[in-house]
């Protein structure tokens, strides 16, 4: 099995885009960029790591939880986690993003590509708050390039058809596979018990 290494070979297999697929690039947010980020309650957040090893992160709230600060801003605020910070200290090294946004029920996507800035200003960190709980940092994204990707990915997945949906329990819960990849002593803990901790930590 011999591997691909060059660009020839990869477009004499592929052949080349569609002249649509190709000008569809935006290097700003339109009026329909703007709108699918507003309704989207869910992005996929990319980085890079200092050993060249690609990352990915889900980020999730409210539809609009990322700000349109303008045409080529955006602010994404960093909300608990499991402070591994590994997207942080990626954005530290290479500022390089990329954001896939879904909506829920929408076959299409929404790619942003652009760099980031982490900010821990007061003020801004404050604008993101949830009672009295605000995020410790903000991440300022300028956009570089945006454009909406076609929906084949999710009809081949069916992934907002009810009946393609799998039943949670053909997995162990999340605190029992740990258990076994950790070689834990202690019982896993259970998917009902993990959900009632992170709600006491989402915000």
């Amino acid at each position: 099995m011999a591997a691909i290494g060059d660009v020839e070979t990869l477009r004499a297999l592929y052949g080349h885009p569609n002249p649509r697929s190709a000008k569809k690039v935006l290097t700003a947010l339109d009026q329909h960029c703007r709108r699918f980020i507003e309704l989207s309650p869910f992005t996929v957040l990319s980085s890079t790591g200092p050993d060249g090893l690609g990352d990915i992160t889900p980020r999730g709230g409210e539809p609009g939880f990322v700000t349109i600060v303008d045409d080529a801003t955006l602010l994404l605020p960093d909300r608990p986690g499991n402070n591994r910070i590994d997207t942080l200290v990626n954005i530290l090294g290479n500022p390089g993003v990329g954001l896939l946004f879904l909506i829920p029920g929408v076959d299409e996507t929404l790619r942003v590509q652009g760099t980031a800035e982490i900010l821990d200003d007061t003020d801004v960190c404050h604008r993101f708050a949830v009672g009295e709980r605000a995020p410790k940092t903000v991440l300022r994204i300028t956009v570089r390039e945006a454009y909406l990707h076609c929906a084949k990915a999710f009809m081949r997945s069916r992934l907002w058809d009810p009946a393609a949906r799998i039943d949670r329990a053909a997995l162990p819960s999340m605190g029992e596979m740990l258990k076994d990849q950790l070689a834990l002593a202690t019982r896993g803990e259970t998917q009902a018990e993990m959900i009632e901790r992170y709600k006491e930590t989402l915000y």
